[in-house]
């Protein structure tokens, strides 16, 4: 089946039956999440995989008592940077020009770019900067699962704190973003499985613009280009 059929069979399962997902079709999600883009490829977020069911009880309280979170097979828990600093993104630069077999200072200047730019925005910019990173891992999860014949179900209808202060996440310079958990539908009870899928028509949901569509003026800030980093 292509992408695109397999995006028309998921939906968000409602109720899920509580069978257990392969290892090697949660691996599979997993590494097509791991391999998602990310800003400036930092991956500034993880993947928490919870199976405990004591545990999974405790955060159905967190998420408005949501029955997928303890009938699901595997619950994703998406966390994301609480802020940039510079010793993380050198962290991050450091490893990626050692898998390249590159010097560490061949980032710099790009680093000093990205510190110079989010610094001033402040943590609260940051940590959002973040979260929106984790979502784009978080689609490519939800796609490769559709491919994998596994329901998913996104759930941002959570307690952020409290999830937080659960997962012991305070101190470790994550938060939690957004909630997965894969398994497989109970067809027989769930009200939105032979509902037709309904999305924005595509007419008014792409829209082709031209210069002749563009403001005429818009002034911008004069900024360093980042065509101006290379690596050596």
């Amino acid at each position: 089946m292509s992408l695109l059929d397999d995006l028309q069979w998921r939906y968000a399962t409602k109720k899920m039956n509580g069978a257990k997902v392969p290892q090697e079709k949660l691996d599979y999600i997993l590494e097509a999440a791991r391999l998602a883009p990310s800003s400036s490829g930092l991956q500034q977020y993880k993947i928490i995989v919870i199976t405990d069911k004591a545990l999974l009880e405790k955060i159905k309280g967190i998420a408005y008592n949501q029955s997928q979170i303890t009938d699901c097979s595997h619950l994703l828990v998406f966390v994301a940077w609480d802020g940039y600093s510079e010793e993380r993104v050198s962290q991050v630069f450091n490893h990626m020009m050692d898998e390249r077999s590159l010097p560490h200072n061949t980032m710099d200047g790009y680093k000093e770019i990205i510190l110079n730019l989010y610094g001033p925005l402040g943590r609260e910019w940051q940590a959002h900067h973040a979260s929106k990173q984790s979502y784009i891992s978080f689609a490519m999860a939800i796609a490769a699962a559709a491919e994998q014949k596994v329901d998913a179900t996104p759930i941002e209808g959570f307690l952020p704190d409290k999830m937080d202060e659960l997962l012991q996440l305070k101190g470790t310079g994550y938060k939690s973003t957004v909630l997965l958990p894969l398994g497989y539908r109970e067809a027989e009870n769930d009200w939105l499985v032979n509902m037709k899928k309904v999305r924005t028509p595509k007419e008014a949901f792409v829209t082709e613009m031209t210069i002749t569509d563009a403001a005429d003026m818009v002034d911008l800030p004069v900024t360093q280009s980042l065509d101006s980093f290379t690596q050596k």
